[in-house]
C-alpha cells in the first residue's frame, strides 16, 4: 500500500473517530500532541468566504482563538453529483485532498488562501461538482511556565 493511500486511510479513521467523539468531551493527549474533536477545531479556526472558479478554491483562514496558530491544514472535497442519482454512472470523479496554510495567524487574524488542483476537474456532462473546505487540523502556539512557546498540534 502506499504512503499516500496509508496516509489516507488512516486520516479517515482519525476523521470517524474525531466525529463520532462526545460533545464535552476532554481532549485526548497522545505522545505529547493534543488531539481535539473536530467538532471542536472550528472554535478555534474556522473557513469563510470560500469561492470555486474553474477548479481554483480560494477563501480566508480565520483564527478565532486567543492564542496563535500556524500549519492549518484544510480538507477540500471536491463531490460529484449525478444529474440522475437513481442511475449514477460508474467512476465518479470527485476527489480530496489536504492543503495547508503555511503561515502563522495571530489571535483574531485572517489569512487569504487558495488552491489550484495539480490536474484539471474531469469536464462532464452527467453532473456537476460541489465543492466544501473545511479545517482539518493545524498547530495551536501555546505558551510554557518558561516563557518559551510550545507547539501543540490539533487534529
Amino acid at each position: 500500500m502506499s504512503v499516500l493511500r496509508m496516509s489516507t486511510v488512516v486520516v479517515s479513521l482519525l476523521s470517524i473517530g474525531l466525529a463520532t467523539w462526545p460533545a464535552g468531551a476532554t481532549p485526548l493527549t497522545v505522545t505529547g500532541e493534543r488531539v481535539v474533536p473536530s467538532s471542536r477545531l472550528a472554535e478555534r479556526v474556522s473557513v469563510r468566504d470560500v469561492r470555486t472558479r474553474d477548479g481554483e478554491v480560494s477563501g480566508v483562514v480565520v483564527n478565532t482563538s486567543d492564542r496563535p496558530v500556524r500549519d492549518v491544514q484544510l480538507l477540500i472535497s471536491y463531490q460529484w453529483l449525478w444529474e440522475n442519482e437513481t442511475h449514477p454512472g460508474e467512476g465518479g470523479p470527485g476527489r480530496a485532498v489536504f492543503y495547508t496554510v503555511n503561515q502563522e495567524i495571530p489571535p483574531g487574524g485572517q489569512v487569504p488562501f487558495a488552491y489550484r488542483p495539480e490536474a484539471p476537474l474531469s469536464e462532464r456532462s452527467d453532473g456537476r461538482y460541489t465543492t466544501n473546505v473545511s479545517v482539518a487540523g493545524f498547530t495551536e502556539i501555546t505558551p510554557t511556565t518558561t516563557g518559551l512557546s510550545e507547539a501543540q498540534p490539533q487534529r
